[in-house]
């Protein structure tokens, strides 16, 4: 029987999900789901949460909420191992392991530690260095081969299949050197009118919990002109909502409206309108699920109780192989 690949993905639980970690990530977890040929592990990365300032009562409502927000959505218990990263304790322990064999001066370099550290000048914390050294753990502690990350984190994973490498020749370990593969995701633009969705930018995303009226009012801010013109505009705004059209309304409904730009002129209170009721349209199915889910507190308890079980048992034998080519077991 051929061996199933390994895919661990996973989402910081920064506040409840957006339509931008939906059809960029999510729907890209369900289809690997669905695929025979992986196993899937689906993380809440709840201690990554610390490595930029937060509020501890928010954190701890955010990482259950994420769980929720992914049972909604379709991840399943019974086909994935769904859990919270800080319930798998041994991810820290092989994390410390793993910073033996790597430099101080390669965590400085990272062009995301920079970022973080102009970001946050405050809180340039011995987490946010190491937070990539705590990435390779959670990927090689379940020996996953393949890991569905944006561009953005492609360093990140070259520090892991670096570490898999020291590992593998210094100490005889048998780490796989992780792959990045894309799922199928779609980029999806900021209502702001610049970038992708994001929970870090105010007024730019749409919360897959949000209510017909909500979705209407994040609409109506985002920016537009003057609904005409002899050139259809390439990026900003206008640009951004034409591709959510498409993505919710279809690439037919897209073309209308580009030639109405070309010619009679758009109604943007039209096309918002229109455009708020297919997202919700999408959403509506999630929303009484999450509300199922709300309904039933003892089972969302039972998912996170048994994920947390189930991914253990992978980790500990990770750790006791490591401990012993190590010596210290």
């Amino acid at each position: 029987m051929k061996a199933k690949k390994r895919v661990l993905s996973g989402i910081r639980a920064t506040g409840r999900l957006h339509l931008g970690n939906y059809l960029g990530a999510i729907k890209g977890m369900l289809a690997l789901q669905a695929d025979p040929d992986y196993e899937t592990l689906y993380m809440v990365a709840d201690a990554h949460a610390l490595t930029t300032p937060y509020n501890v009562a928010e954190l701890r409502q955010n990482r259950r909420e994420v769980i929720i927000d992914y049972l909604a959505a379709g991840l399943d218990p019974q086909k994935s191992i769904i859990f919270l990263q800080a319930d798998v304790i041994e991810h820290f322990e092989l994390a410390f392991y793993f910073s033996s064999v790597t430099t101080i001066a390669k965590m400085q370099h990272l062009p995301t530690f920079k970022d973080k550290v102009k970001q946050h000048p405050h809180h340039n914390s011995m987490a946010l260095l190491n937070y990539p050294v705590l990435m390779a753990a959670d990927i090689l502690i379940y020996h996953a081969t393949d890991v569905p990350v944006g561009v953005d984190q492609k360093p990140h994973l070259e520090v892991a299949r670096e570490i898999a490498r020291k590992m593998n020749a210094t100490y005889g370990t048998d780490f796989p050197e992780p792959k990045m593969f894309a799922t199928k995701g779609e980029h999806v633009p900021s209502l702001k009118g610049k970038g992708k969705m994001s929970k870090s930018v105010a007024g730019s995303y749409i919360n897959l919990t949000d209510d017909l009226a909500t979705i209407k009012k994040r609409l109506a801010d985002a920016p537009t002109d003057s609904g005409q013109g002899e050139k259809l505009p390439s990026s900003g705004g206008v640009a951004n909502l034409l591709t959510l059209v498409e993505l919710f309304q279809g690439s037919q409904q897209r073309q209308k409206y580009e030639a109405q730009y070309l010619s009679t002129g758009l109604r943007y209170d039209q096309l918002k309108a229109k455009l708020a009721q297919a997202i919700y349209q999408e959403l509506k199915p999630i929303q009484s699920k999450r509300a199922q889910l709300e309904a039933q507190p003892a089972y969302v308890d039972k998912v996170i109780a048994s994920g947390a079980q189930k991914a253990r048992q992978l980790a500990q034998q990770t750790v006791k192989d490591v401990k012993t080519k190590l010596g210290l077991g």
